[in-house]
């Protein structure tokens, strides 16, 4: 539920989740990161090096100014870098805050041919520990890929915060210490943000190695998302669009949840309304963004709470690279307080009540994917 109507801001999460995350081991004794690589395929770093190269090459050359660095000049250029590659992997804002904090830690934002014991580089990565070679660790779009390749394959680690996510990758024998860097690195990532290059990062993440550069359907946890909604065009407000079914396979409840939910379609927004008779003429019967939700969930046999801010603790975690149908997506706001949310419903398709002066219409996962805040599994 949410007030506002104007455009996605303030993607940055301003505390942790209230919610009990395990955390992966913690290494005894070392602030450098081992290793975080498992079994899923790396990506191709050679078309992310020439995303990043095209995202840095076409974007704005104005100055970054950021009080907190004590050496900008160098400090700033591998903050860049680092977020250029987030943005050519399709890491959303915050998975780049997390990066940049896990670098102010480990490096000062600084590419060091030294470290505790043979760590290196902006992350102070291991190649002992299986994170590349010596030269390629120091090669700021390898080591900053390396790193967000280990971030996506922390389950649900949008709803982390940024200790717990910057740790579940490095597995620090310090791991509080991240948590002081969280607001420089957040003014660090809106600051640097307009100038990155707004086509350079459009195409597809690359995908793995010695595959084509179609996005695939499925992740490595075997979860199928089928695809990200682009191949449906523009979807009209309010309409579904041609071709789409209900997920046959999803759990009997999920299926009674979206089918309610797109019963809905076309009808008005309003914020505070209880989505009880949205074709009602009482305003206060429509559906706002939460409400839609608790009430399609009704509708299944499932209880949910009222608000946004309640509803991102129901359920567990999911993450944003392993949606499955009926899953809450939560976007602006922060992580713990997000101020809006849709139902993902198979397909790349997400159902939400938008705004004041909308209706209840489907969106396609791609336009939501850099906004995701945190998604929740109910069922």
């Amino acid at each position: 539920m949410k007030k506002t109507t104007g455009a996605v801001v303030g993607l940055f999460a301003s505390g942790p989740l209230l919610l009990a995350v395990p955390i992966l081991a913690i290494g005894a004794g070392t602030a450098s990161a081992s290793c975080s690589t498992g079994d899923a395929q790396s990506v191709d770093t050679a078309a992310v090096a020439s995303q990043v190269k095209a995202i840095l090459d076409g974007g704005e050359k104005g100055a970054v100014s950021v009080p907190g660095l004590d050496d900008p000049a160098d400090q700033v250029p591998n903050a860049k870098t680092i977020q250029a590659t987030g943005v050519a992997m399709n890491i959303p804002a915050r998975g780049q805050v997390v990066a940049l904090a896990t670098a102010l830690q480990e490096s000062g934002l600084r590419n060091l041919t030294y470290g505790d014991r043979d760590s290196l580089g902006l992350f102070q990565q291991r190649p002992s520990q299986g994170w590349g070679t010596a030269n390629e660790i120091l090669d700021p779009v390898h080591s900053s890929t390396k790193f967000y390749e280990g971030l996506q394959k922390v389950s649900g680690w949008q709803s982390l915060s940024v200790t717990q996510a910057a740790q579940a990758v490095q597995r620090s024998g310090f791991p509080e210490a991240y948590a002081k860097w969280e607001p420089l690195a957040t003014a660090l990532q809106k600051a640097i943000a307009p100038l990155l290059s707004k086509t350079g990062g459009a195409s597809p993440s690359p995908s793995p190695s010695g595959s084509a550069g179609t996005p695939a359907s499925t992740t490595a946890g075997g979860c199928t998302t089928g695809g990200d909604g682009t191949d449906f065009g523009t979807i009209p407000a309010g309409a579904v669009p041609a071709g789409y079914k209900i997920p046959a396979d999803a759990p009997a409840k999920v299926q009674t949840a979206i089918r309610w939910a797109l019963g809905q379609l076309n009808t008005a927004y309003q914020w505070g309304g209880s989505c009880t008779d949205s074709h009602g003429p009482d305003p206060m019967g429509r559906c706002d963004c939460s409400s839609l939700m608790q009430q399609a969930y009704k509708a299944a046999g499932v209880t949910l709470t009222r608000t946004t801010y309640t509803q991102v603790k129901e359920g567990k975690a999911a993450s944003a690279d392993a949606l499955q149908p009926g899953d809450l997506v939560f976007t602006e706001g922060t992580a713990d307080v997000p101020e809006h949310v849709g139902m993902f419903i198979g397909q790349g398709l997400i159902i939400n009540a938008p705004h004041t002066g909308d209706v209840v219409r489907i969106a396609t996962l791609a336009s939501w994917k850099s906004q995701i805040l945190a998604a929740r599994r109910v069922v």
